[in-house]
């Protein structure tokens, strides 16, 4: 389930705090972005499950990359996509700026306006551990200033125009409709006669040139009209379907259900809508017919599992959880609420092994350091506590207290033990500001 909005808050600041942008973390949705992104992903040569698309709480039309490991698209372009083709498009060429190594030229550009970014700690331990690599400590700008970020995400209009041809061209191979490519182009010609104010940041950053377009809508027209794929039209609306779910009013929610493009789609909508307005007991019903139709989906089991841990039934919600790790035991957002329902249910040493097990899969997770962080703490392990609340500080890029809790664990942590290493890591990296 999406944590943020008014369910149970599960984010990752990726700014400093006077420009903090939130990640929005949903195995569901996030699950549906990997079925759209993993045949372009392929074709371009590259390993689907070294690369993850994710979700930004911004309602600006964006999408960008930092380093060969992630995708990011804004909330408010997710919505802006009519179809499954749109944001393949936009997801196409992204892939296209990682496979065609645009993201070399930046890095230098990052180096050279240095001083217009205050890069926190979050370069260090979200390149170190993304990558299972520490000396990569400068590779992924994940806090910078606004204008930094448009210094380090722009692209040349030779590069806009080789990853529009890198992805029509993946389009082609696949056989998916490039009316979604041009569509989202459209769209972006018209910000052209914007005052850049008023632009949206993709149009900012992904400079479009009558060239470019018209360069592109030549390519597409050789291209023989092809069906919509099944599969990428349900995932990009059930993505679409469940943001847009916790983002509006519930009467609308409600309304939209109607119109679904699949039943168990509408059951989804009605369960998030019911439960923002409190009914829980209609929530669940609506979430329970969902998974009569695609019994075998985690992701309604953890969907059902959050609805509980919202009405405080934690020791139900717990037990929702262990079944959704049974079906999907390598997600890590469904391990880190099964941690959450524990801690919260006072079972601190069960919690323990899926919270540590969702953190060396996937440590992007503010939520998820603060609840193990807690049942360290609760453990008596005040070392491992003050490590892990160091490493949030340190991704919400409030260096000041990283540091502080980072020497406390250095003090604590048997020395040259890894953690400690990790700590000593932290303090190290102030050389970073």
């Amino acid at each position: 389930m999406i944590k943020t909005f008014s369910i149970l808050i599960t984010f990752l600041t990726i700014a400093p705090p006077a420009f903090a942008t939130s990640l929005l973390r949903d195995a569901d949705i996030e699950h549906a972005f990997s079925e759209l992104a993993r045949p372009i992903l392929q074709i371009a040569g590259l390993r689907p499950d070294q690369v993850k698309v994710m979700l930004v709480d911004d309602a600006a039309f964006n999408a960008f990359v930092f380093d060969r490991h992630h995708i990011f698209l804004n909330v408010g372009l997710v919505l802006k996509t009519e179809s499954a083709e749109m944001l393949q498009s936009v997801i196409a060429h992204e892939v296209a700026h990682i496979a065609n190594g645009h993201l070399s030229r930046r890095k230098q550009n990052m180096q050279a306006t240095r001083n217009a970014a205050r890069f926190g700690l979050a370069l260090a331990l979200a390149t170190g551990k993304a990558n299972n690599n520490p000396g990569l400590g400068a590779g992924l700008a994940i806090g910078m200033s606004n204008s930094a970020q448009r210094v380090f995400n722009s692209h040349t209009q030779s590069e806009e125009i080789a990853a529009d041809q890198a992805a029509l061209m993946y389009f082609s191979k696949l056989g998916i409709d490039p009316k979604g490519a041009l569509q989202v182009l459209d769209y972006l010609s018209g910000q052209e006669y914007l005052a850049s104010s008023r632009q949206d940041p993709y149009a900012r950053t992904h400079p479009l040139s009558r060239d470019r377009l018209r360069s592109a809508k030549a390519q597409a027209q050789v291209k023989e009209p092809t069906s919509p794929n099944p599969n990428a039209r349900y995932w990009h609306a059930r993505a679409v379907a469940k943001t847009r779910a916790f983002s509006q009013d519930p009467d609308r929610t409600l309304a939209a259900s109607g119109t679904a493009v699949s039943e168990d789609i509408a059951f989804m909508q009605r369960a998030i809508a019911f439960s923002r307005r409190g009914k829980l007991t209609q929530a669940l019903k609506a979430i329970e017919k969902a998974q009569k139709i695609r019994p075998a989906d985690p992701f309604f089991q953890d969907l059902k599992a959050e609805l509980l841990m919202r009405n405080r039934q934690f020791s139900q919600a717990a037990n929702a959880y262990a079944k959704a790790v049974s079906m999907a035991p390598d997600q890590s957002l469904i391990l880190a609420g099964q941690g959450r329902a524990l801690l919260a249910a006072g079972q601190t040493e069960s919690a323990l092994q899926p919270l540590k097990k969702a953190y060396d899969m996937d440590f992007k997770n503010i939520t998820l350091l603060h609840d193990l962080a807690l049942a360290y703490a609760k453990l008596e392990n005040q070392g491992m506590a003050s490590l892990i609340t160091a490493e949030r500080f340190g991704l919400k890029g409030n260096l000041k207290d990283a540091m502080r809790h980072a020497k406390k664990a250095v003090s604590l942590l048997p020395q040259g033990s890894p953690p400690w290493q990790r700590a000593q890591d932290i303090v190290n990296s102030n050389q970073l500001k």
